[in-house]
């Protein structure tokens, strides 16, 4: 993505559409082991990546956050704001791979990309155990709208949504009313804040979301005290 859409954030949260997913928490059936390893869910060079903290016990059920990559990007580069600190927060994490380049809904319809997180949930679901009072869905630049899109269509899942540099806020079809942590930098020349989350957090705001919005002094990325501040959010949203 080079802009923002052109359309109002406003005309998105009244549109009747957007992606259901069907995964749901449940006692796991299988096992896992601790640290990174691929999802194994594709065979056609993108697949996606999943990472069990060091102190996980299946006794103890973990938040989850979804990891979203930007336009051209990969679940690695989608780790990498909290991959550091997975360990220490005990969170695990899941970054599926795009089908594409970018999201199908940055440039289409929900389907492909949106199936293959369905699939890839309940693959974790059945073999890790996850809070389900504690799970998120966060992204980056085109994965940071496509969580904001997936996460107020799925608010009954997702309790909280992080948007690291969102352009804009796709079709929605909002349920509950997941808390947002939205960050921008201020000298953004891929997404400008002025244009994007300088517009999407008053909307967000008006439709009575509980936004935290931090600026930082800087280009189109996500600083490590950002990472860190959207891990604190989490624990005490």
């Amino acid at each position: 993505m080079t802009g923002c859409s052109p359309g109002g954030v406003k005309d998105a949260l009244a549109l009747p559409a957007g992606p259901r997913l069907t995964a749901r928490p449940a006692t796991p059936t299988g096992t896992i082991n601790v640290g990174e390893q691929p999802l194994a869910l594709s065979k056609e060079g993108r697949d996606g990546l999943l990472y069990v903290p060091a102190g996980y016990v299946a006794t103890k059920p973990a938040p989850l956050v979804v990891m979203l990559h930007g336009a051209t990007g990969s679940a690695r580069g989608a780790l990498r704001p909290f991959r550091e600190l997975a360990d220490d927060a005990g969170i695990v994490l899941l970054a599926p791979d795009s089908r594409g380049g970018t999201w199908d809904a940055i440039r289409g319809d929900y389907g492909v990309d949106i199936a293959f997180i369905d699939r890839a949930l309940k693959s974790v679901f059945e073999r890790v155990a996850i809070d389900p009072a504690r799970l998120t869905i966060e992204g980056f630049s085109d994965g940071a709208t496509y969580a904001l899109g997936v996460g107020i269509t799925n608010g009954d899942l997702f309790q909280r949504v992080i948007a690291f540099s969102p352009g804009f806020i796709l079709p929605v079809d909002p349920h509950a009313k997941p808390k947002m942590f939205i960050s921008h930098g201020t000298h953004d020349q891929i997404l400008p804040i002025d244009q994007c989350s300088r517009r999407i957090v008053p909307e967000l705001q008006r439709a009575k979301y509980d936004v935290s919005y931090r600026e930082f002094d800087g280009p189109h990325t996500v600083p490590p005290e950002m990472a860190k501040s959207a891990i604190a959010w989490m624990a005490g949203a």
